[in-house]
């Protein structure tokens, strides 16, 4: 029954935070300059799940969203859907780096847990959020719009303060989050195998130690028959 509760919670934990990051494409998406990819409030989304859910639970919100938006719902910010924005669009990179950077960002949380110190959660959400998003984002922006790495990569500069700020507001959501609620992500040390405790069971090897020797025994003569 235990069992069963967890994954229930589980499950709308995950709904709520697949939820809360097609709400978040709601505002819509503003283009900058010469740059192709939008910016949308969306991967504040991602950061808040891997930041407090974890790796596997904000991985699995993340992931309920990509694939319900494949499906054709209009769930990123535009609104858009379908397959074309994880395929031919040159931001396509961006959506699979929310899988691998909302699993980092988890991760690292949870080496953090359970005091969640800030600064040490706003270099494991920029670690996530930010530094693998924009490696696996970027290449896939060169490769099909056909310009050098180098060139997309200054594009995207203009991203680095409203991601600065979105890191910022996650750690200290995050913090207030898990300072209220305890347990949503476990702290990586206890998920180690616990290495077993000598056995304190008597056996029977032990137990001639510890029974009293038979008279004649215990002076090393032979026992009256």
């Amino acid at each position: 029954m235990a069992n069963r509760r967890s994954t229930a919670r589980d499950l709308a934990q995950i709904a709520v935070f697949a939820a809360l990051i097609a709400a978040l494409g709601l505002p819509g998406k503003i283009l900058v300059g010469a740059s192709a990819v939008p910016i949308t409030f969306q991967t504040l989304g991602v950061m808040l799940a891997g930041a407090i859910l974890g790796a596997r639970k904000g991985f699995l919100a993340v992931l309920t969203f990509d694939v319900l938006t494949f499906a054709g719902l209009p769930l990123l910010a535009g609104p858009r859907g379908g397959p074309a924005p994880f395929t031919s669009s040159v931001s396509a990179g961006f959506l699979y780096g929310w899988l691998l950077g909302v699993v980092v960002i988890g991760f690292l949380t949870s080496a953090i847990m359970p005091k969640y110190p800030l600064w040490a959660g706003i270099l494991a959400t920029a670690a996530g959020g930010m530094v693998l998003i924009y490696a696996v984002g970027i290449p896939w922006w060169a490769m099909r719009g056909h310009f050098s790495l180098s060139y997309v990569t200054s594009l995207n500069l203009i991203f680095l303060p409203g991601d600065s700020v979105k890191v910022v507001i996650t750690a200290l959501v995050a913090k207030q989050v898990h300072r209220a609620y305890p347990g949503l992500i476990r702290p990586r040390a206890s998920k180690r195998a616990v290495v077993a405790a000598p056995s304190t069971s008597v056996g029977p090897a032990d137990l001639s130690d510890k029974l009293p020797e038979r008279s004649g025994e215990s002076q090393g003569t032979t026992p009256l028959g």
